[in-house]
């Protein structure tokens, strides 16, 4: 598996295109933008390049993602001779210093100490999965909600309730990529009431800048998405958003349209003296 989903671009420029959505204070996506990065897309067995695993634990938005980007880099650093083991001491070492997160650079630093051995990968590695599989069970069981939302068996109030436990549950724990396609499912399945979905917008709005910007252009940019929802979203967001968070939503909708570049929005917000991270 690679994370290159286009034909079109060359996978050496996936660590450019990390550095690009750190720049926009994002989370990590693939050239497509058809998805978020996850934690799966750095096991064994995954190809990513070392500079794309590199960036990913310094820009990545999301910890569990870049704690798993780690882990790629540690193995490919116990495997090496001493020359490639001393650059990649040199890497860890600019990961110590960057890295958005401090769970990140602790692991990092402890890598580094352990001299890269296999025994401290494989316990990064089960702590990740120690915080990643409850919350994934978790979220699988909430799959089980939706399905019960479209058989009528549970009403759109309870629903609401229902994801506010399980956001609450898993806050932290669960990738955001898999989060955000759990929302994706329910915003573009037509037999979950449209009362429903705008509850949960009614929710998302008080979301966190970061998450919420995101998930609510998610639901402007799906194809074939209801007109009533797209019109209900819109209207959260200049009734309860200000001017400039509106101006960061549309300029995302309008990057993940592709009718803006990065730097096209880099430009303007300079102009503007606004900025979306």
């Amino acid at each position: 598996m690679t994370l290159q989903l286009s034909n079109v671009e060359p996978l050496t420029d996936l660590a450019e295109h990390f550095m690009e959505c750190g720049k926009l204070g994002r989370y990590l996506t693939v050239f497509d933008e058809s998805r978020f990065v996850i934690t799966d897309d750095f096991r064994e067995g995954h190809k990513v390049e070392t500079q794309a695993a590199a960036m990913a634990t310094i820009c990545s938005k999301d910890v569990l993602v870049a704690q798993a980007a780690l882990v790629p880099l540690g193995r490919s650093a116990d495997a090496g001779d001493s020359q490639k083991r001393a650059r990649f001491e040199e890497l860890f070492h600019l990961i110590e210093d960057q890295a958005l997160s401090t769970e990140v650079r602790e692991a990092a630093n402890l890598m580094v100490e352990s001299g890269f051995r296999m025994a401290r990968i494989k316990a990064l590695e089960a702590e990740l999965g120690g915080k990643i599989s409850p919350a994934r069970k978790r979220y699988l069981s909430f799959l089980v909600i939706v399905r019960n939302l479209t058989e009528d068996k549970v009403s759109p109030a309870g629903f609401r309730d229902e994801f506010l436990d399980f956001t609450h549950s898993v806050a932290g724990k669960l990738d955001f990529g898999i989060y955000s396609f759990c929302l994706d499912r329910i915003f573009g399945n037509t037999r979950v009431p449209l009362s429903a979905k705008q509850l949960l917008v009614e929710e998302m709005v008080k979301y966190p800048p970061l998450i919420r910007r995101e998930l609510l252009t998610n639901i402007l940019v799906t194809n074939g998405q209801q007109v009533e929802l797209c019109d209900f979203v819109q209207s959260a967001i200049r009734g309860e958003l200000d001017e400039t968070v509106a101006m960061e939503i549309y300029l995302l909708e309008q990057l993940k349209q592709s009718r803006l570049s990065i730097t096209q929005i880099e430009d303007m917000l300079m102009t503007s003296g606004g900025a979306l991270a």
